[in-house]
């Protein structure tokens, strides 16, 4: 019970004491009309709820790169909008937040089957990690709001991983209160998965970036993109999907288009 009074106490104190002044929130609406979209009072739990993640998470610039507050209050109101009704709590697993120029290319290795290890460059855009830190390139962070049109966003991205992460497995389902929950979400987001790898094996252009093919866990991560960031859109091509998503956040940003 002290634990929790304190919690809200602090809370009150940080956005009392370290609020984001209006003129840089709304440079950051407009920057992102995916943000500025959303209702007034949407805009300022938003806003809460980024002055709070501000004061938890730790930012690091790397290759020279400065971070301004107009920088990581973007990043903080992107990753917001998840967790928009789910609570700051969602991301105490990680405290990092590492972000490059533009996008990184990182070193792998792969065994196959019979034990023979291949290595290979991967261009990466964002990279969530379980216990952190999350990474993120800033050119792709900075362009959300034109990416939107396309149903990109880097930043929601990574931090639907982090949510997929909470059980412990990066597996295309986050954290639910039981197994028969667990088992209802692939009920709806495995049917449509093999249907959206099937669409993108035979060629078709897909709302959904096809680099959701690659597996479940991404499926689940760049559905959520679309999901914020053009719900109508996703609504309309994918409607079991939507409904299972907004479930789960939620939140109903198709609505507003109503």
């Amino acid at each position: 019970m002290i634990g929790a009074w304190w919690r809200q106490w602090r809370s009150a104190r940080t956005l009392e004491r370290r609020a984001i002044p209006d003129p840089l929130w709304q440079l950051t609406l407009a920057r992102y009309p995916f943000i500025a979209s959303r209702s007034a009072d949407e805009r300022q739990r938003l806003r809460e709820l980024s002055t709070l993640f501000l004061a938890d998470k730790e930012f690091a610039g790397m290759q020279g790169l400065e971070i301004d507050d107009g920088m990581a209050v973007a990043i903080a109101a992107q990753a917001c909008l998840p967790i928009l009704r789910l609570g700051l709590g969602h991301y105490d697993g990680f405290k990092g937040i590492v972000v490059h120029p533009d996008i990184v290319v990182a070193r792998r290795e792969v065994m196959d089957d019979d034990g023979v290890v291949h290595h290979y460059d991967e261009e990466l855009s964002g990279e969530a990690m379980e216990g952190g830190p999350v990474m993120l390139s800033w050119r792709d962070v900075a362009d959300a709001g034109d990416s939107a049109a396309w149903g990109y966003n880097v930043v929601v991205h990574e931090f639907a991983h982090v949510l997929d992460m909470r059980d412990g497995a990066a597996d295309g389902v986050p954290l639910l209160p039981d197994r028969a929950a667990r088992e209802r979400w692939l009920g709806v987001l495995e049917p449509q998965w093999q249907d959206f790898c099937a669409r993108v094996d035979a060629g078709e252009e897909t709302l959904i970036d096809p680099y959701g093919a690659e597996a479940i866990d991404e499926f689940f991560a760049v559905a959520s993109e679309v999901f914020f960031v053009d719900a109508p859109a996703l609504r309309a091509e994918h409607p079991a999907l939507y409904e299972l998503l907004a479930g789960y956040y939620q939140q109903h940003p198709a609505a507003r288009h109503e």
